[in-house]
């Protein structure tokens, strides 16, 4: 079957929404996700495996790939470091029989979906409020003045695309926000593949 009618389930959220805590919930209830590995150009951290954590490459191995149109969706985050979801990472959870599960940032969630417009489900995770958010982040006790205003704002940004996605999943209460997803997630999985139009 043409790689285009497979399913794809995308969670996105401004930092600090849960995002990370509703994707693990996930993965922990569907056995038939599987977390999408991104590649990045940055070094490994301390406790970080090639090909487990993310797939680690050079700036210029990226650049080739990125030329040679491997990856569904990437990104200069800041000079000289990306990220992205290569198309081959897709097509090996595929071929396990699996659904990929893409946690990834708003943008790069958009263009996955323009991509993939068929059989995807995407879901938004949404803070009850920008104010609700700078809590949250400041109780990280991680940012500055500098960079909670700078992640407040890009949050504020991002939950203007909210309407772009197929559902908005509000987290107020975790476990709420949790089962909300779980029941979307169930519905999206048992739906038989559609065949659309095909893209190429």
């Amino acid at each position: 079957m043409h790689s285009l009618y497979q399913k794809i389930l995308i969670i996105t959220a401004p930092s600090g929404a849960g995002k990370t805590s509703i994707t693990h919930h996930l993965m922990e209830n569907f056995p038939q996700l599987s977390f999408s590995i991104s590649a990045a150009t940055r070094s490994p951290r301390a406790n970080e495996v090639d090909g487990k954590d993310y797939y680690f490459m050079s700036e210029a191995e990226f650049q080739h790939k990125i030329k040679a149109k491997e990856f569904a969706e990437w990104e200069m985050v800041y000079e000289g470091k990306y990220y992205g979801t290569l198309k081959s990472e897709l097509e090996r959870i595929w071929a396990n029989g699996q659904v990929p599960v893409l946690d990834i940032d708003v943008k790069g969630a958009l263009h996955v979906q323009k991509q993939y417009p068929i059989n995807t489900l995407s879901l938004f995770i949404e803070p009850p409020s920008v104010d609700e958010l700078k809590k949250r982040l400041l109780s990280r006790g991680t940012e500055t003045d500098e960079t909670l205003l700078s992640r407040v704002n890009k949050a504020a940004y991002e939950i203007s695309f909210s309407s772009h996605f197929d559902k908005v999943v509000v987290n107020e209460h975790l476990e709420t926000a949790c089962s909300t997803a779980s029941s979307l997630v169930q519905e999206f999985l048992s739906q038989p593949l559609q065949q659309g139009q095909k893209a190429d």
